[in-house]
């Protein structure tokens, strides 16, 4: 790359022209351009474009648009759509969604719906004597985006509580003002935001009026919403008798399956390096879901990891009870999604995949999210503590590695039926289709 040279007004530049830029700017022009092309979704085929959603666009990156079918949540049947590259994720969540149907399928439902944002402040006074008139700028800020929420309102939502906060004990003069929205069916990230920023000038207006001199005076440092949601929660279960654990290893029995089940859990309670990779597996499904209906699926993923660690220690977000010969295994877990406005409402297939749905509510899609997340993982651990992970994840590890190497149709079948009982690697796959070909055996 040639660094020598700033690039200036690229995002100004049509994509023809940024293709220009990119080939110019590369060693000897190294850049498959005409790759770059060929991706490159034609807008005659859509009213939508990707050039409103994202900056600098020269192409378009695509996954697969998936469906498992076959989810019983609350007793309504789901088609659920999932977009992700992992090739094991969706024949995981569409075999335990099948494995659960018949046994109740999934509970689940939502305990709150609240998203925060934060008002961070600079004030050279003490908490006692702003807290003294707070209930006078409470109202203030309240005034000051009332018509931002005239329409969330109506819907139920808006400002739920706003509180003061002393950070004294943390930055010399630091303040919070934190306060709780319910955006109902909205993600709502920029209402948000926009609610904050106004509310911070009505509370800089508001503290110059109240007092004199240096403490007239406030320092907003910034307006934002935070992804930290522990009070959007849902909570998602399956139930079962043990004996109901019927599993495909004859290795072992229902009750030894439940208790070798019971003892991953445990160690993901209690063990970082496996609550991470656990937790892991259940985003391998959410993120799916939140990918599919146009969410933000890197706030989940921030939201649900620091809510993993609300008690001081990271571990698992699924909990394991066995009483009296009853498995029920729950996922609880904060979700902060939409289903309406932002690229939920804009993108098309976003739009497609809640109509797929059944256009939900956000707190049903919460639900639908969190039983997908609760799938894939008890998929994961019942593959784990029987099998092994990895004979699943190498079935479709083979298909990319054939397409890789060009098979064609007799050497798929030829090659799958010789690694249906071999370990799988690159290089013995490529070794196995050389001397196929070498032989003429195809």
């Amino acid at each position: 790359m040639n660094k020598k040279q700033l690039i200036e007004g690229f995002s100004k530049l049509d994509k023809e022209h940024r293709y220009q830029v990119l080939a110019d700017a590369l060693i000897e022009g190294k850049a498959d351009i005409p790759l770059l092309k060929k991706f490159w979704f034609d807008k005659k085929m859509s009213k939508f474009s990707m050039d409103e959603v994202s900056e600098n666009m020269v192409s378009h990156f695509f996954l697969p648009y998936s469906i498992a079918p076959n989810f019983k949540i609350n007793d309504k049947i789901y088609f659920v759509p999932m977009v992700t590259e992992e090739s094991s994720v969706v024949a995981a969540a569409s075999s335990s969604a099948k494995f659960w149907f018949n046994k109740d399928g999934f509970t689940a439902h939502t305990i709150s719906t609240l998203k925060i944002g934060q008002i961070h402040f600079n004030w050279p006074g003490t908490y006692d004597e702003l807290a003294h008139f707070f209930p006078a700028i409470e109202k203030k800020l309240k005034e000051s985006v009332a018509y931002f929420l005239v329409k969330m309102k109506k819907r139920g939502g808006g400002i739920k509580k706003i509180e003061f906060l002393d950070f004294t004990h943390v930055l010399e003069n630091y303040f919070q003002i934190k306060v709780s929205f319910d955006t109902v069916d909205a993600m709502g990230a920029n209402l948000i935001n926009s609610c904050l920023e106004e509310m911070a000038k009505a509370l800089k207006d508001a503290i110059h009026k109240l007092f004199t001199g240096a403490r007239s005076h406030c320092d907003i440092i910034m307006s934002i919403l935070s992804n930290h949601s522990p009070d959007c929660l849902v909570e998602c279960s399956v139930q079962c008798r043990t004996d109901q654990l019927n599993i495909s290893s004859q290795e072992f029995s229902s009750g030894e399956f439940a208790d070798r089940f019971r003892k991953a859990v445990t160690i993901a309670e209690k063990d970082i390096y496996r609550a991470v990779t656990h937790n892991k597996g259940i985003f391998n499904g959410v993120d799916a879901v939140i990918i599919a209906t146009g969410n933000d699926f890197r706030a989940v993923e921030a939201g649900g990891h620091a809510y993993a660690a609300k008690d001081g220690t990271y571990k698992s977000l699924t909990h394991l009870e066995i009483e009296d010969n009853i498995f029920t295994y729950t996922l609880r877990m904060p979700l902060a999604i939409g289903t309406t406005g932002g690229l939920t409402s804009s993108h098309p297939l976003a739009r497609i995949s809640l109509e797929i749905l059944g256009n939900p509510t956000a707190p049903e899609l919460m639900q639908i999210a969190a039983a997908t997340g609760l799938a894939n993982n008890f998929s994961a651990i019942r593959a784990l503590i029987t099998s092994g992970i990895q004979k699943g994840h190498m079935k479709f590890h083979l298909k990319k590695i054939l397409n890789s190497l060009n098979a064609n149709d007799i050497e798929n079948k030829l090659t799958a039926l010789h690694f249906k009982s071999r370990t799988v690697s690159y290089a013995e796959v490529e070794q196995f289709l050389n001397n196929l070909r070498e032989h003429s055996i195809v």
